[in-house]
């Protein structure tokens, strides 16, 4: 954790409803980071597929490039130069060798990239109304868990469906992160049920800023998304949130109630070993 007691920094979460159509999410987001930056946020975190949205996974490889070609990353790269700014690119689509990776960017005021991460946990599901999703037949799954520090705070990186696997976000508190990241594109259906409960818990847990940008409303593609970008504090408590529509999200944090919250309930320091348990083996364990 930094020492950050007495530093309050204004943060954006950005809100989209990204397209087919990468230049326009281009514009979309720049128009978006522009107001966050003018507002005087010095860091700023786009969604999750900013630059690609397109549930037709063989139409969607065809229009990803790579990362030293994708004209989306080079245009915000050229953006934080421009602003001065922290940006945090929650993720793109991109073409990596033979595999498409769902990878996240940590922009600095120069415009170099302090970080990358590729999406760990891929969203494999079949939900209740017939909504189906199958990550794992576009992205190759990341294997490494990111914290970067930053001027103000740590800083750890993860990507929507991450959400739901508490051990990652515990690993980048445990390696310094004051703040964790979730952006995201979360389905409207599985938002509606889960979202406010995982973002508080991951926050609560951890005592940690939460901050997570997201994709919102009725898409080209024909999904819907849950938007409710949102930044929530070491506490739990929500101190900004979106809707549905394109917005900014955006709020002073007090970095200082990192090691409050943390003193308060001291659950990261409190952790113990334990053996695993025997896994069960039916209704006959035990006689």
């Amino acid at each position: 954790m930094s020492d950050t007691s007495g530093d309050t920094v204004r943060v954006a979460a950005i809100q989209m409803r990204g397209t087919k159509d990468a230049e326009q999410n281009a514009r979309d987001a720049e128009r978006l980071i522009r107001e966050a930056a003018s507002d005087g946020a010095v860091y700023v975190q786009t969604p999750e597929i900013t630059n690609l949205v397109d549930r037709d996974g063989k139409r969607m490889r065809a229009a990803m490039r790579t990362e030293a070609d994708d004209p989306v990353l080079a245009r915000l790269r050229e953006l934080a130069r421009e602003l001065e700014i922290h940006l945090h690119v929650g993720s793109l689509a991109l073409a990596d060798g033979d595999a498409a990776v769902n990878r996240g960017f940590l922009i600095g005021p120069d415009g170099s990239i302090l970080a990358r991460y590729d999406k760990i946990h891929m969203f494999d599901v079949d939900l209740p109304d017939g909504e189906s999703w199958r990550e794992s037949r576009t992205y190759r799954p990341g294997e490494r868990a990111v914290a970067v520090q930053l001027p103000f705070a740590g800083l750890g990186m993860t990507i929507c469906y991450d959400l739901r696997f508490p051990a990652l976000y515990r690993a980048l508190a445990e390696a310094g992160a004051d703040i964790l990241t979730v952006p995201a594109c979360f389905t409207k259906q599985t938002g509606e049920a889960h979202w406010h409960v995982l973002t508080r818990a991951r926050a609560i847990e951890t005592g940690s800023f939460v901050i997570a940008a997201t994709q919102g409303g009725h898409h080209e593609d024909g999904r819907d998304t849950y938007g409710h970008a949102i930044i929530i504090d070491p506490w739990g408590k929500v101190i900004a949130e979106g809707g549905t529509d394109p917005c900014v999200v955006a709020a002073d944090i007090e970095l200082g109630k990192v090691a409050s919250a943390r003193r308060r309930v001291p659950a990261l320091a409190n952790a113990r070993p334990f053996a695993e348990p025997v896994p069960l083996a039916g209704e006959d364990v035990g006689a």
